[in-house]
């Protein structure tokens, strides 16, 4: 009977061969995940932007003046993702010299997943211009790095 046994269990070299390859795959799905969390929620931000922007400019057409400045964004539209735990939040900026009436910025929260993030904050404006800047400074990154931002390359 313990001669039995002993053909049905596993040996010790046979577990820790299991528990390396564990480790070798664990090694590099963690980084991939990690990585394509960065990706979609850097969508969501993206998404997010185009729905605000579709809000504000259907809010200026109901309105008699121009100015994007009194259009304040709904629940919903406040946030990405737009139910759930906020990652970023979105805002409508006011008219600026260059902004064509008002620009919409999603800015990475505070203590969050993407506080971090290359890409800071996502920028649209009335004039379509899309561009990113570091959180918490308002000095844009350059054209190539925003475009990357937004194409999901970044």
């Amino acid at each position: 009977m313990n001669e039995r046994n002993k053909e049905r269990a596993f040996s010790l070299l046979e577990l820790m061969i299991t528990l390396g390859v564990a480790a070798i795959i664990a090694a590099f799905a963690v980084p991939m995940y990690r990585t394509h969390v960065v990706k979609a929620h850097r969508f969501d931000a993206a998404s997010a932007l185009m729905r605000a922007v579709q809000f504000v400019e259907t809010a200026r057409l109901a309105q008699t003046s121009e100015s994007g400045e009194g259009v304040a964004l709904v629940a919903g539209l406040d946030q990405a993702p737009s139910n759930g735990t906020a990652v970023y939040r979105i805002a409508v900026q006011p008219e600026s010299p260059t902004n064509g009436g008002y620009a919409i910025e999603a800015t990475p929260v505070v203590r969050g997943a993407m506080e971090d993030d290359a890409c800071g904050a996502f920028v649209i404006d009335a004039t379509g211009l899309r561009w990113n800047h570091p959180a918490g400074s308002g000095t844009p990154l350059d054209a190539a790095q925003s475009a990357a931002c937004w194409t999901g390359r970044g």
